[in-house]
């Protein structure tokens, strides 16, 4: 089990296999990153409040205040302009395994820093009692 020294995200465990087989591919550094250091647990396990795949959430930017609902999801689902965010994208690798409440920090491609809270979790699979989505 890989542990996250400030005990800050998790992860499911089947959320965790399927991520990692996408490691043959280019890995954004961030995701990388969270797939070494997070808490596994069992997807009956997890949270209520944590984002998991397949998660929706809304979010409110820091600097703008602006709020919009996003579906974290993988690369074969992305579609940004409706919502869907791919977990390899900047924002969607900061906010996995993030808690409601908690603040997703990333980089855009060109190098600015943004910041969102998590203020809601309209949908997690695994509260709806799915553990295999």
């Amino acid at each position: 089990m890989h542990k996250n020294l400030a005990g800050e995200r998790l992860l499911t465990e089947l959320d965790f296999t399927r991520l990692n087989k996408l490691r043959g591919g280019p890995l954004p550094a961030a995701l990388v990153d969270a797939l070494d250091a997070q808490d596994l647990v069992p997807s009956r396990e997890i949270p209520p409040d944590i984002v998991t795949m397949y998660s929706q959430v809304i979010v409110e930017d820091l600097a703008s205040r602006k709020r919009q609902k996003l579906t974290l999801c993988y690369p074969s689902d992305a579609e940004p302009h409706l919502g869907f965010i791919s977990v390899l994208s900047p924002v969607g690798a900061s906010l996995l395994g993030q808690r409601v409440g908690a603040t997703a920090r990333w980089r855009t491609p060109n190098g600015d820093t943004c910041a969102a809270e998590i203020v809601t979790l309209l949908f997690q699979p695994e509260a709806s009692g799915d553990y295999t989505t």
